[in-house]
């Protein structure tokens, strides 16, 4: 079932229901706009993720899009995946644990005032991209296909090209080469729609 409000969101991890619903409530008090992507909260700022809430099964956690760019707010922040998240920084908290809205508030503050600013930290795609042979060879079969490939963002193609080289067994490739066919020659990204507000 996918979640379509923040209401229905919490309703579904009960478990969190006071710790989403405070930490709903600071984010409701600023000038960012409540929505929802990936099936979680999110709060943007002119179409511009700053932060999310989400619920684990050990824990809650208050995310910042660009939590890495914060310099007077930090103490509290974790990198969920270090080595490989650049921007993302989360503060979590653990059942029954204090939330202290005057010191969250003050993170929310720097990291909207970051978005004002432009802040951001862009990934780094400077790598050549690798073609895997199932896609070399179906353009070689479809002149249409590589056609509607290079028409596509950089970003898109490598989302294509990484979504192919990913899968181990080659009967994985070919199913996901035939997912992905029609969606590349709509001209539209392996995850587009994930990312509308």
């Amino acid at each position: 079932m996918a979640v379509k409000s923040v209401d229905q969101y919490i309703e579904t991890h009960s478990t969190w229901e006071n710790e989403l619903l405070l930490l709903r409530e600071i984010l409701q008090n600023t000038e960012l706009e409540e929505c929802i992507k990936w099936g979680a909260p999110v709060y943007a700022l002119n179409g511009k993720n700053v932060v999310g809430i989400a619920a684990f099964k050990n824990h809650c956690a208050l995310w910042f899009f660009n939590g890495a760019l914060l310099k007077e707010n930090t103490a509290l922040l974790h990198n969920a995946q270090e080595g490989k998240t650049k921007a993302l920084r989360q503060i979590r908290f653990d059942k029954d644990e204090e939330i202290n809205p005057d010191i969250l508030e003050k993170y929310v503050a720097e990291a909207i005032q970051n978005q004002k600013e432009g802040k951001e930290l862009k990934p780094v795609t400077s790598k050549k991209l690798v073609f895997p042979q199932e896609l070399k060879n179906a353009f070689k079969k479809d002149k249409d296909l590589e056609n509607y490939f290079q028409r596509l963002t950089k970003g898109k193609q490598r989302e294509y090209v990484n979504f192919i080289a990913d899968a181990k067994r080659d009967t994985t490739k070919k199913s996901r080469l035939e997912k992905i066919t029609p969606m590349i020659k709509n001209g539209v990204g392996l995850h587009d729609k994930y990312k509308n507000c």
